[in-house]
């Protein structure tokens, strides 16, 4: 064999390779318009809004081609944001926007603020979660009562979070409906 075809080979197989796994990956992706279709990009749309922080918390559900927007924001704005970049996907023919404006508050401001130094603290085991893209633990106060909703990889991280928000003074009341990530 010549050098050429020894070269050329792998190349070849490379290719081959590249248009087999594309293949599967088209065959697993859901079909535009689709129920699944409809809430891999919802959640990418939402979580994809430039307001969108750790004090705010979507959550919707999808019924066929109708979607149900539900969570806490702490900007008007933000509401009718969701509502208007969930309209624009394809497949939904309606949107029923159930989240809440958080009341304006600067006692609840200042909750939101110790609240966050606290959990996300550099020398705290959840500081981590501060390091991602898109913030998993969020922090929801609404007349100060506090609400920490999202995700952890542990049931010690999730009563960390609930410890730690536990000890900033001025708080009503604690709920932590965090959720445990299955491994």
């Amino acid at each position: 064999m010549s050098r050429r075809v020894i070269w050329t080979l792998p190349a070849i197989l490379g290719i081959v390779l590249a248009v087999v796994l594309s293949d599967a990956a088209d065959k697993t992706r859901p079909a535009p318009g689709s129920e699944q279709y409809i809430i891999r990009e919802v959640r990418h749309e939402l979580i994809m809004l430039p307001f969108y922080s750790v004090f705010d918390n979507f959550d919707y559900r999808v019924n066929g081609h109708v979607v149900t927007l539900m969570g806490q924001v702490t900007r008007p704005t933000l509401k009718s944001d969701a509502e208007n970049v969930v309209k624009t996907i394809e497949g939904v023919a309606k949107v029923i926007n159930d989240i809440r404006v958080l009341p304006l508050s600067p006692m609840d401001n200042g909750i939101r603020i110790a609240v966050f130094r606290k959990i996300y603290e550099w020398d705290s085991p959840l500081f981590i979660y501060s390091q991602r893209a898109v913030p998993q633990i969020h922090i929801i106060v609404d007349n100060g009562n506090v609400t920490l909703a999202g995700t952890v990889d542990s049931q010690s991280d999730k009563e960390i979070a609930g410890m730690r928000t536990n000890q900033v003074p001025g708080i009503f009341s604690v709920k932590n409906d965090l959720v445990v990530k299955k491994k």
